[in-house]
């Protein structure tokens, strides 16, 4: 994931699009009782924050998650795990991806579908690996991978309690959730070789164009990605503004209701290089990006952005607790 102030072509047939993207740059309040949220239309189940810190956790201990490692290897057979225990129908898509560089990665798709005969869908989705260079931490950093405890393991742990709790108590529609294989393995910028089109979010472009069932379709995705981080900030990203408003009004006016709404700010934020795009482009399907913005920094995204900084220490379970609430209280209440 990449964020950027200013206008870049991401593709060509994105040429003259303005993004920011997750690849390079863009009050705590834990509920840990298994109770019963209420929203103004349906009984929500409450989402446990600690249980999603432990699954965001349980993947920072395999290591970074990067792919054609055994960290990463041993990571994707976790999630795979999980989603089937609470279960889930569970779809692998392997294949070999092209990096920037030529490298091919052996890259993996993970779904997890519930109620999967309803035409009736949402998609969840979040990345699964991580980034293998700390290119925004000090230049002796920049080819070391990074734990992505923020920069995707907090959206595959919120998923992955959401998961759990569509287990216990299913939803009127089917729910897709997805782990994008792949995004973070963009071209850095000391990368002296050719500057390649679309090298971030390669597992999501796979998906795409290849969905784990054919023809699939969905009402609207919804991504998580950077959703874990201490004083985070979520606002309206540019990309999702545009091409899924009606989701995001939802999102965020579900946000407000259920007293989050100094997570959810209801302002424009950056625009996103991310996993939703191709989920649009290539399904139609509109994806609405949750992702921290930082308006007090120079890269708009959280300061342990990219950096060795991005541990487990820096997750705050307030940040896990509103948007894990938030996300349960749009999907329990789609008819």
């Amino acid at each position: 994931m990449k964020l950027f102030r200013n206008t870049f072509a991401v593709t060509a047939f994105l040429a003259g699009t303005a993004l920011l993207s997750c690849g390079s740059s863009p009050k705590n309040q834990t509920q840990a009782e298994e109770t019963t949220a209420e929203t103004s239309e349906v009984q929500v189940p409450a989402f446990n924050a600690d249980s999603a810190f432990a699954y965001v956790k349980a993947q920072t201990d395999f290591g970074p998650r990067v792919p054609n490692t055994a960290a990463h290897r041993a990571c994707g057979d976790y999630l795979a795990g999980q989603l089937e225990k609470f279960g889930a129908k569970v779809y692998n898509q392997q294949t070999d991806l092209m990096a920037y560089d030529g490298t091919l990665l052996k890259a993996r798709n993970i779904i997890g579908a519930y109620n999967p005969d309803s035409k009736k869908r949402v998609m969840l989705c979040a990345h699964w690996d991580c980034r293998p260079y700390a290119d925004q931490d000090e230049a002796a950093n920049h080819k070391k991978p990074i734990d992505g405890a923020n920069d995707g393991a907090s959206g595959v742990g919120v998923l992955l309690e959401i998961a759990r709790q569509l287990q216990q108590q299913a939803p009127t529609i089917g729910v897709d959730i997805i782990f994008f294989d792949a995004e973070d393995y963009g071209t850095p910028d000391f990368y002296e070789g050719q500057h390649k089109p679309d090298t971030w979010c390669l597992g999501s472009q796979y998906w795409g164009r290849i969905p784990h069932v054919p023809d699939y379709k969905a009402r609207f995705g919804i991504l998580l990605d950077m959703v874990g981080g201490k004083n985070a900030t979520f606002m309206y990203e540019g990309y999702s503004k545009r091409t899924a408003n009606n989701a995001m009004k939802k999102i965020w006016n579900m946000a407000e209701k259920l007293g989050y709404g100094n997570y959810f700010i209801k302002k424009d934020g950056g625009e996103v290089t991310d996993d939703h795009i191709y989920v649009n482009l290539f399904r139609q399907i509109p994806c609405v990006d949750i992702i921290h913005y930082d308006m007090q920094s120079d890269t708009g995204f959280n300061p342990t952005w990219h950096t060795l900084d991005d541990t487990i220490d820096n997750i705050d379970k307030g940040t896990l607790q509103a948007v894990g609430q938030t996300v349960m209280g749009v999907i329990y209440n789609e008819k």
